[in-house]
């Protein structure tokens, strides 16, 4: 069984991530930020947050398929 907080952050982070690949990086950056709200230390939602904001300053090509290419290791 999952606490309420963890079920919290799954749902937002889901949104997110629907959001993410539509390329709705204000709906994006708001569920991760809930998603985080619940649970500060989920790492996931970090990562698409960081890059959601990348994003919607830099947007990607046209033809995206939601994959992120690292350019620096």
């Amino acid at each position: 069984m999952i606490s309420k907080q963890k079920e919290e952050m799954i749902k937002y982070y889901n949104l997110g991530l629907i959001a993410y690949k539509q390329k709705k990086w204000d709906e994006a950056i708001k569920a991760f930020e809930m998603a985080l709200k619940a649970d500060p230390k989920d790492g996931p939602s970090e990562l698409y947050l960081d890059r959601a904001k990348n994003y919607k300053l830099n947007p990607p090509p046209e033809d995206w398929d939601g994959v992120f290419v690292m350019t620096t290791k």
